[in-house]
C-alpha cells in the first residue's frame, strides 16, 4: 500500500545516522542570520522599513533553501537560525514605541475611530484631526494601531496612505506611553477612620480633576501596577459622567444629591453618596474668552506621546470656541516667546498651522512662559472678557523661579485677578504629577492627563471647555455626623483636598471650582452605633451634650460656594437620611470604582472583597455608556486582576 510505503520510508529516514555538524556551515549560517537581522531590523533609532510581499517571499525562499541544502548542518544551527528569524519579528514590537519620527511625505492618515469619525466629520477640515497631513501627525508618531495591538509600531511615510481608512476603536489609541522611575507623585497617606465622638465634622474641598485615572490606565496598559501615590480615588470616581439631575432655573448653580446605600465589602457599614451636578448655561450666555495655550516645547517634550499628541489635543478644542473668543500661543524651552498673538478663534487655519509648526528642544523655562502667558491675558482684558491659561507640559520645570512655592504663589496672585490656570499633562518617565496638581489647584483650574487621542477628546471637549466657564468658586463640603446613629466614618479619597473645620466658614480660604455642566461625587463609609464593624473602643468618660436631632438623620450636609466674581459665599444644607435605599446604576458603578481605587492604593478596609467582586459590580452597572468609559474601566480591572496573579 502507498501509505505503508511512505511510513516505511519515514522510518528508514529516521534510522539513518545523523551526520556530524559542519563547523564551517554552522559559521556561514550564523553569519547569514545576522546579516538578515541587520538588513531587516536596522536599529531602534530608525523607522523600520515595511518589506514588500515579494521581498518577504524572496527572503523566506532563501532561508528555506539554506535549511534544505544544508541538512547536515541543520541539527546544529536550526535553533540559532530560528532565534535570528524570531528576533526580526519580535524585537520591533518592543522597541518601536521609542522611535523619534522624522517628518514624512504628505499623505492622509485617520487618527480617530469610527465613533469619533462620525462626530467630527464636519469639523475635520478645520481641526486637522480626522483627515490631516501625515507631515503634521506623523512627525511626532501619531499613527494608527489595531485595537488589541501592543504599544505603537512605527510606519514609514511612504506607507501612511495604506492605513488611512483603518477603523480603530477609540479607547485603544495608544501612544506607547511608558512609566519611568522619574515620575513624581505626592506622598499622601490614605484617609483613616474617624471617631464621631472625637471628630464629628468632616470638611473638604471638591475636586473635578481626572488626571489620576488616566495615569492609572497608562500604567496598567503598560503591564505595570501604578505606584500607590499615583492613585487619587476621588479623581478615579469623578472621571466618569453620572446622570444626576441638574438644578432648577433661577436657583443655585448646582443641585445636590444624597443617598445612603449598603456597603458591598462590609455588611455592617453603609455608604453615603454625595453628588453635585452643575448647570450648563446656554452658549450665548457665556462671556467672551481670551485663551492662551502655554506650550512646553523643551527637549523633554520630544516623542509621540508628548508634543505630537499635544498638538492634536489642542486642535480638538478649537471647534468648541466662538468667533468672539480669542486664542494666543506662548511657547517655552530655553526661553519663552509668543508664537501667536491673540487671534480670533474662527481663524482655525492660522491657529492650527502655528501649532503644527512647533518643534521641541532646549531647557524648560516654565516660569518665564507663565509670566508671558498671563501678560497676554492682561493686555487683552476688555470689559466682560475672561482670561484663561492652559498649560500643556510634562511638568519638567527646571528654569525660572527659585522654587515651586514661588511659582504657586505667583499663580495664586493671578487667580485673584480672575485669570485661571488649567494644566494638561503628557508623557511619562519624568512626569511631575505633584507639581501639576499644585499648579492647577492654585490656579483655580483643572488638572488632566492625556495619553491617547480618545482621552484628548474627552478632556478637551467635555472637561476643559466646561472648566473655562466656572459656575461656582471655592466650593466646600462639610458633613456633621449624628453620634446617636454613627460611631465611625471615613471619607474615601480627597486626601489632598482636606480642610480644617474652621475653613468652611472662612471665605478667604481657597477651594475647588465647578465648571459648566460638571458633576462631583464623594463617598463616605460610615459605621452605625453598635455595629460589629467598629474599629475603636468607645470612651469610658464623656459628656452627652449633643443637640436633639431627628432619629432618621444619619448626619447633616452643608455646602458653601461663591458665584463667579463674588467674595461672599452662599450656604446650602440638607439632612442625610439613615435608611439605606437600593443603589442606582450610577451609585453601584461609583462604588465599584471606589473599591478598585482602594485595591490600588490601600485595601485595608475591603476585607475579603476582591477585584473579581469589583469587576462583577461594575459590569452590572455599565448602563448607558455611549463612549465606552465604563466598559474600559471593567477591562482595566480585569487587566489589574491578571497582573496581580503575576506577583
Amino acid at each position: 500500500m502507498r501509505r505503508d510505503e511512505e511510513l516505511d520510508a519515514l522510518i528508514s529516514a529516521f534510522s539513518v545516522d545523523i551526520p556530524a555538524a559542519d563547523p564551517q556551515r554552522k559559521e556561514d549560517n550564523i553569519a547569514l542570520a545576522k546579516k538578515n537581522y541587520e538588513t531587516h531590523q536596522r536599529n531602534a533609532e530608525q523607522v523600520r522599513p515595511m518589506v514588500k510581499a515579494s521581498e518577504k517571499r524572496k527572503w523566506f525562499e532563501q532561508m528555506e533553501h539554506n535549511m534544505t541544502t544544508f541538512k547536515a548542518a541543520l541539527f546544529g544551527t536550526s535553533g540559532l537560525i530560528a532565534a535570528g528569524a524570531a528576533m526580526v519579528f519580535i524585537i520591533p514590537v518592543v522597541t518601536m514605541q521609542q522611535v523619534d519620527f522624522k517628518a514624512p511625505a504628505e499623505s492622509e492618515i485617520s487618527v480617530l475611530g469610527d465613533q469619533d469619525q462620525e462626530t467630527y466629520a464636519k469639523q475635520a477640515p478645520k481641526m486637522g484631526v480626522l483627515s490631516s497631513r501625515a507631515g503634521s501627525a506623523m512627525d511626532e508618531g501619531l499613527v494608527q494601531m489595531q485595537p488589541t495591538s501592543p504599544p505603537l509600531m512605527a510606519m514609514p511615510a511612504q506607507d501612511a496612505r495604506s492605513v488611512s481608512s483603518m477603523a480603530v476603536a477609540p479607547p485603544n489609541l495608544d501612544f506607547g506611553v511608558k512609566p519611568g522611575p522619574g515620575d513624581r507623585f505626592e506622598d499622601v497617606d490614605a484617609s483613616g477612620v474617624k471617631i464621631v465622638a472625637e471628630e464629628p465634622v468632616s470638611t473638604f474641598s471638591i475636586d473635578v480633576d481626572t488626571a489620576s485615572y488616566a495615569t492609572v490606565r497608562s500604567y496598567l496598559k503598560q503591564g505595570q501596577i501604578p505606584p500607590a501615590d499615583a492613585v487619587r480615588i476621588e479623581e478615579m470616581i469623578n472621571y466618569f459622567p453620572y446622570s444626576y439631575a441638574g438644578p432648577d432655573e433661577g436657583g443655585a448653580p448646582f443641585q445636590t444629591h444624597v443617598a445612603t446605600v449598603e456597603t458591598p465589602w462590609n455588611p455592617d457599614t453603609k455608604l453615603v453618596h454625595i453628588g453635585i451636578q452643575g448647570m450648563m448655561p446656554e452658549v450665548e450666555e457665556r462671556p467672551a474668552l481670551d485663551l492662551v495655550f502655554l506650550i512646553d516645547t523643551s527637549g523633554s517634550m520630544r516623542g509621540p506621546d508628548r508634543l505630537g499628541l499635544l498638538k492634536t489635543s489642542l486642535k480638538m478644542m478649537l471647534p468648541s470656541l466662538r468667533p468672539e473668543d480669542r486664542v494666543g500661543i506662548v511657547t517655552y524651552a530655553g526661553s519663552a516667546g509668543v508664537a501667536l498673538e491673540m487671534t480670533s478663534a474662527s481663524d482655525v487655519e492660522t491657529i492650527s498651522s502655528k501649532l503644527e509648526s512647533l518643534t521641541s528642544g532646549g531647557g524648560t523655562a516654565g516660569a518665564a512662559g507663565l509670566r508671558t502667558a498671563y501678560d497676554m491675558i492682561s493686555s487683552g482684558d476688555e470689559g466682560d472678557r475672561i482670561g484663561r491659561v492652559i498649560l500643556a507640559t510634562d511638568g519638567d520645570f527646571n528654569v525660572g523661579m527659585s522654587s515651586p512655592e514661588e511659582m504657586k504663589d505667583f499663580i495664586s496672585e493671578k487667580r485673584e485677578t480672575g485669570a485661571y490656570l488649567s494644566v494638561l499633562g503628557f508623557g511619562q518617565g519624568n512626569y511631575n504629577d505633584a507639581l501639576m496638581q499644585a499648579l492647577a489647584q492654585n490656579g483655580n483650574g483643572q488638572a488632566a492627563y492625556i495619553d491617547t487621542l480618545f482621552e484628548a477628546r474627552k478632556v478637551m471637549q467635555d472637561q476643559v471647555t466646561g472648566a473655562l466657564f466656572p459656575i461656582a468658586n471655592d466650593v466646600k463640603i462639610q458633613v456633621e455626623f449624628n453620634p446617636d446613629q454613627i460611631a465611625e466614618y471615613r471619607l474615601i479619597g480627597y486626601e489632598t483636598r482636606a480642610l480644617a473645620r474652621e475653613d468652611f466658614n472662612d471665605d478667604t480660604v481657597d477651594a475647588g471650582e465647578i465648571g459648566a455642566g460638571h458633576s462631583v461625587t464623594a463617598i463616605y463609609e460610615v459605621t452605625p452605633v453598635g455595629s460589629p464593624a467598629l474599629r475603636n473602643d468607645p470612651l469610658r468618660y464623656g459628656a452627652d451634650d449633643a443637640l436633639p436631632v431627628s432619629s432618621y438623620e444619619l448626619g447633616f450636609l452643608k455646602l458653601r460656594y461663591k458665584l463667579p466674581g463674588e467674595d461672599k459665599s452662599s450656604l446650602l444644607s440638607t439632612p442625610i437620611e439613615i435608611e439605606a435605599t437600593a443603589p442606582t446604576q450610577d451609585q453601584s458603578f461609583a462604588t465599584a470604582i471606589a473599591g478598585f481605587g482602594q485595591m490600588l492604593k490601600d485595601d485595608t478596609y475591603l476585607g475579603e472583597w476582591s477585584i473579581s467582586d469589583a469587576i462583577t459590580l461594575a459590569g452590572s452597572a455599565e448602563g448607558d455608556d455611549p463612549w465606552g468609559y465604563r466598559r474600559e474601566a471593567v477591562s482595566l480591572m480585569q487587566l489589574f486582576e491578571s497582573l496581580e496573579k503575576l506577583k
